[in-house]
């Protein structure tokens, strides 16, 4: 909002709730060539899932404003240890994928052959045309379907071992990550140190008494979310980052670069007025730091270095560019959010029978939600131990029933002592999540130790 009127305290004041989007265009090139440049976890994670043309593209867009970059503590942290989760995510998806090739094709091939007998049948109950019959069982016979199964078969196989070794192989991150290396140079030294521990409990503590159940982004749809440090990761950043600009007066402008859209981030569209970054944040900005805010996606912001910096990006990398943005945000279970959302029957049942446990076990849950906790952590685990395949378009569950440490990660965790004797295995070394205390209470001892067996390899599986 721009004349006089712009002048009055209340409109002032409550600026970035009263004008619809973010700062004009005409500035917005200034937060490209003059402001600081943060970019969040994901876009750094995005560029193992970019192809190597594209990857190079996108570093170099990044060059472009290699003196602007600036690396907060959270996010180099965030980057190095989930970097080689994302590449053993890929593995994984790739050998998956030559098991349910095989089930998928073996299942057509039953098909094919089913559907040539229906009409056989057909052609006999119906026209006694024998004749018929015997040329669909010589066009359609069984030794055809198979030839045809072990031609296709392997030609979508040999797509994906081929896709195995593609750009980045888990054996070859494991001696020399080039993502790695490529973004430690883009940043140089411009990477911020450890928090002092005393700063970094305060501002866990603020996040987890105060902002997160008041709802004050950034963060608050994490709550919940693994322990309370992992919880705060957002805000962390985001204190981080304020620190920073507020250190120096020529640090007038961020810009914050993220794929996170969710409503801790966005305000959510209503009444005619589209999502958009939270007001909030602009004016908390602005009143510790003295700094304008514009927050983009990775799409928004290549856009934007191509545009007023002139870097070369084609088309095919912009969608790609979209693509992985949409892989690294797929929904994921946390405790908060799997008290609100009611698993697929289909996934539920699945993960039960996986295990040889009864439909009626979460039922024996009397708290309800204890019982979607404990339906949930069931769907994540079976799929987390291959003891069942994935479903298409299955969510990641983040939830621990146990968690081995020398203090419990919530005043309401129980010491493994609680549990039974000879059941499990980490009884002076570990913490259990209440939930999971009162599912395996309230059901059979083989129930009960089936359950215990999968909390305990989930345990060894993390501490690998």
């Amino acid at each position: 909002m721009n004349g006089p009127e712009s002048e009055y305290p209340l409109i002032r004041q409550y600026r970035d709730w009263i004008q619809n989007s973010q700062s004009e265009e005409a500035d917005r090139e200034q937060f490209f060539t003059h402001g600081t440049v943060v970019l969040d976890t994901n876009v750094l994670l995005s560029l193992y899932e970019y192809t190597p043309a594209a990857r190079e593209q996108v570093l170099g867009a990044l060059r472009s404003v290699k003196h602007q970059l600036w690396l907060p503590y959270q996010v180099g942290l965030e980057f190095v240890q989930n970097r080689h989760r994302v590449i053993v995510g890929r593995k994984k998806a790739l050998d998956d994928a030559s098991k349910a090739l095989r089930k998928k094709l073996g299942e057509a091939r039953t098909a094919i052959l089913d559907a040539r007998k229906l009409v056989q049948n057909l052609l006999i109950k119906y026209a006694q045309d024998a004749n018929s019959k015997e040329v669909l069982e010589s066009e359609i016979s069984e030794r055809t379907v198979r030839e045809l199964h072990c031609t296709w078969s392997k030609t979508l196989d040999d797509h994906v071992q081929k896709l195995k070794e593609y750009d980045l192989a888990v054996s070859s991150v494991n001696k020399e990550d080039p993502v790695l290396s490529q973004v430690a140079a883009l940043f140089g030294d411009k990477i911020a140190g450890p928090p002092d521990p005393a700063e970094l409990r305060r501002r866990v503590d603020e996040a987890s008494s105060y902002r997160f159940p008041n709802r004050i982004p950034p963060g608050f749809a994490d709550d919940g979310k693994g322990t309370p440090l992992s919880s705060a990761g957002d805000f962390l950043l985001w204190e981080e980052t304020i620190g920073h600009m507020a250190a120096s007066p020529e640090r007038s402008r961020l810009l914050f670069v993220s794929n996170d859209t969710k409503d801790d981030w966005y305000q959510p569209a209503s009444n005619g007025q589209s999502s958009r970054p939270w007001p909030s944040l602009a004016s908390e900005l602005r009143m510790r730091t003295g700094a304008e805010l514009r927050i983009e996606t990775p799409g928004e912001f290549y856009r934007g270095v191509n545009r007023f910096l002139n870097a070369e990006i084609a088309d095919e990398t912009y969608a790609e560019i979209d693509r992985a943005a949409k892989i690294l945000i797929e929904a994921v279970i946390t405790e908060h959010a799997a008290v609100h959302t009611s698993p697929n029957p289909d996934l539920a049942a699945a993960a039960l029978d996986a295990v040889g446990l009864d439909e009626s076990v979460p039922d024996s849950i009397r708290d309800a939600d204890s019982r979607l906790l404990f339906t949930w952590w069931l769907i994540g685990v079976t799929a987390q131990l291959d003891r069942r395949p994935r479903f298409d378009d299955e969510p990641d569950v983040s939830i621990a029933p146990a968690t081995r440490s020398e203090a419990p990660p919530d005043p309401d965790w129980l010491p493994g002592q609680r549990l039974h004797l000879g059941e499990w295995p980490y009884r002076s070394s570990s913490w259990i999540a209440p939930w999971f205390f009162r599912a395996v209470t309230r059901i059979s001892r083989h129930d009960r130790q089936i359950l215990q067996q999968l909390a305990a390899r989930q345990l060894d599986a993390e501490h690998e």
